[in-house]
């Protein structure tokens, strides 16, 4: 059970409907209250000529209310007053069945629950259609990011205990007009699907009510997007692929370095965040590797994207991947030191397997560069693999040349043989960067243990891409390259190393200053007219900084 979330202010909008109706009941009552001690307390002074204090006419009132008697003050001798105790009696008696309704019964009455009541007003708000990859974790995401939502749920308990955990839910049919009338469909921006083969169904109907709505659709086949976008799906994602595609990716973005010479010391290693690392929730901007005077930050994998440079405000959360230049001693204290990360050289790839050819294998088989070999290993003839045979067994992973092989990609169905697969890769190789894709994020944990250098969960990847589409962030796409120059300069000429890394949104960065056959990476130190830089940066960013700076 998720804790319950701190109140952040309070406005109608974040109130729910019978929050609502709870505080138009208090206001009410109030004020009716005041209105009666005003008039009667009046009408003792003026008709009865009997003046008394506000307060003892208010006392009066709320015993007249809920009779139980008046005190001295009657009889009264004038008909008005008269007439207007009966009145009084009369709203007391009303007021009394309103309370029983509102307060009291519902909160003993065993009918069915409307969450419909538990919904606060939407308006530009997020539309949820039957999420099949760990609702909370979506939730959550957009929770975090401020974003508001309804989410429809066809099974009536599921969407209770979401309900009941606080969250944004109600129990329908999202193919019917009414239940999606009853999430504000009218006033939504946008619609996330996940139905299945309900889903055209689903965009036509939402779509009738809204025409502007964008919609984005999650399929287990990429072979359904043109289908899709035919109905008026604005993106469709497929999750398996997706991952397929991101893993590879990750395997093959190597860093070249040009104009290496003996005298250099600088290294690039990959930093892998763990969920026990002091580095786990830092900001970019707050970590120990940005302050670090003589380490820059060159790129980082979050949740398969590649970002480079990161943004300051990018979270470290478990499972990224930063890339780091620096001085090896200083990368391999700085690995020692920090707990809860695993640090790995970078090399280039040379060999890849696939293992698992379904739609995420295929995804990352295609995603490969033409000059990288790959192996893929199914256990099913039918999906035409390169090799067919059990992947969790040493004879097949050898065959497959996994004792030469860059990086072993494992995109199985089953996170049980996933695990199994990870487990057997590392036992037969040290060297080999082993990525793996599980359904369940909970099975990201036991992965790593198993010797996985990487891994992707679907759950996390589907919720994370749902809410950066949701918040309109635009990621860098992940590159083919990551590279180092040497250049001269003449450019940075009386700024500091630390002054130049400030800017990143050039895409690439100093990693350090060559002087006198030594690389300097402390960000301390001034650039002088005989020094040469080392540049980091993607092949696009590094050809725009060639374009205006010699290359040496």
């Amino acid at each position: 059970m998720r804790a319950l979330r701190d109140i952040e202010g309070l406005s109608p909008q974040n109130l729910t409907k019978r929050q609502r109706l709870l505080l138009t009941f208090v206001a009410g009552l109030s004020l009716t209250v005041l209105f009666y001690t005003i008039v009667y307390n009046w009408g003792m002074s003026a008709l009865e000529d009997r003046p008394q204090s506000v307060f003892r006419s208010f006392q009066t009132v709320v015993e007249t209310m809920t009779t139980t008697g008046y005190g001295a003050d009657s009889p009264w001798s004038t008909p008005v007053m008269n007439v207007l105790m009966v009145t009084i009696q009369l709203s007391g008696v009303v007021i009394g069945f309103v309370t029983l309704r509102v307060l009291v019964i519902p909160l003993f009455e065993r009918t069915p629950l409307n969450l419909d009541d538990r919904l606060t007003s939407k308006n530009d708000h997020v539309v949820i259609v039957e999420y099949r990859h760990d609702t909370e974790i979506l939730l959550d995401e957009l929770e975090e990011l401020g974003i508001d939502y309804v989410l429809i749920e066809s099974d009536e308990d599921e969407a209770k205990r979401l309900s009941d955990d606080g969250y944004q839910a109600i129990n329908g049919d999202p193919e019917q007009r009414a239940d999606l009338d009853r999430a504000a469909i009218e006033r939504a921006t946008l619609l996330i699907t996940d139905a299945g083969d309900e889903t055209a169904s689903v965009v036509l109907t939402a779509l009738e009510a809204n025409e502007d709505l964008r919609v984005i659709s999650f399929t287990e086949s990429t072979r359904r997007k043109a289908a899709l976008a035919e109905v008026g799906v604005d993106r469709s994602v497929a999750p398996h692929a997706l991952i397929g595609q991101r893993l590879a990716e990750k395997a093959v973005t190597p860093v070249t370095v040009n104009g290496r010479s003996e005298g250099d010391e600088v290294d690039v290693r990959e930093i892998l965040v763990r969920r026990d690392s002091p580095l786990h929730g830092v900001r970019v901007r707050n970590s120990p590797i940005v302050s670090h005077p003589n380490l820059t930050l060159v790129a980082g994998w979050f949740d398969g994207v590649l970002h480079l440079p990161p943004s300051p405000d990018d979270r470290l959360r478990p499972n990224t991947v930063l890339v780091v230049a620096g001085p090896a001693s200083e990368l391999d204290e700085f690995a020692n030191e920090t707990a809860g990360v695993r640090s790995r050289r970078v090399t280039a790839p040379s060999h890849i397997i696939v293992a698992g050819f379904g739609e995420g294998g295929t995804a990352a088989a295609e995603a490969l560069p033409s000059g990288v070999s790959a192996t893929t290993v199914d256990e099913s003839a039918d999906r035409n693999p390169d090799l067919v045979g059990d992947i969790t067994e040493p004879e097949t992973l050898r065959e497959a040349g996994i004792d030469d092989a860059s990086a072993l990609v494992v995109t199985v169905d089953d996170d049980s043989t996933a695990l199994l697969t990870v487990a057997m890769a590392r036992s037969l190789s040290d060297e080999t960067e082993i990525l793996a894709r599980v359904t369940d994020g909970e099975k990201t944990k036991a992965a790593f243990r198993a010797g996985a250098d990487y891994v992707l969960s679907i759950q996390q990847v589907a919720a994370r891409l749902a809410a950066t589409e949701v918040h309109g962030e635009r990621v860098i796409d992940p590159t083919s390259q990551i590279r180092l120059v040497r250049a001269d300069a003449a450019p940075f000429v009386g700024e500091t190393v630390a002054d130049v890394r400030r800017n990143t949104e050039r895409g690439w960065t100093i990693v350090g200053v060559s002087r006198g056959g030594t690389v300097r990476t402390d960000e301390r130190i001034t650039v002088e007219a005989d020094d040469e830089v080392i540049v980091a940066g993607s092949d696009g960013a590094i050809q725009e900084f060639e374009r205006t700076v010699d290359t040496v």
